[in-house]
């Protein structure tokens, strides 16, 4: 496995991986209506670009592909970090978060801030992050329940 750069080629890589992540791994606690509006099936391209070359934007890539993607904003705030159904509990979660945690220290953050939504909490828990509060979403009429999270330097 090597860790990257996010590159505009990756989108609709990243996009699939996201969609199926959120629809696959996500299922066990979210009902279908939550699940859709997390990742529908027609994503939002223009979005989805603008934010992975916002911030700082990595892929984990093997021999077969990609293996996952995760992006923070140079703030602290972790906006992403999915991993391919195929490919879990591998360690790739745990590379890119540690890349991403060292990119926001040497950007001078004491402080990463990330909404998990409840299948990744017990993952960031035991990566040292602490809960701070329920935060509950509502897009399109769904109320969506995650985790707002921080983990201190």
């Amino acid at each position: 496995m090597r860790i990257r750069l996010y590159k505009r080629d990756d989108l609709d890589d990243i996009m699939k991986l996201y969609y199926n992540a959120v629809h696959n791994i996500n299922a066990q606690d979210y009902s279908d209506d939550e699940l859709d509006v997390m990742a529908p099936q027609t994503a939002d391209r223009y979005h989805w670009e603008a934010s992975l070359a916002k911030n700082h934007t990595i892929v984990a890539e093997g021999d077969e592909g990609l293996l996952g993607f995760g992006n923070i904003g140079s703030t602290g705030f972790l906006d992403c970090l999915y991993v391919d159904v195929d490919h879990l509990h591998e360690g790739v979660a745990e590379a890119m978060l540690k890349h991403l945690e060292n990119y926001a220290k040497a950007k001078g953050n004491h402080i990463i801030n990330v909404y998990s939504p409840i299948t990744a909490q017990a993952f960031f828990e035991k990566h040292g992050y602490t809960l701070i509060e329920e935060a509950i979403s509502e897009h399109k009429g769904v109320r969506i329940l995650k985790y707002l999270m921080e983990k201190k330097f």
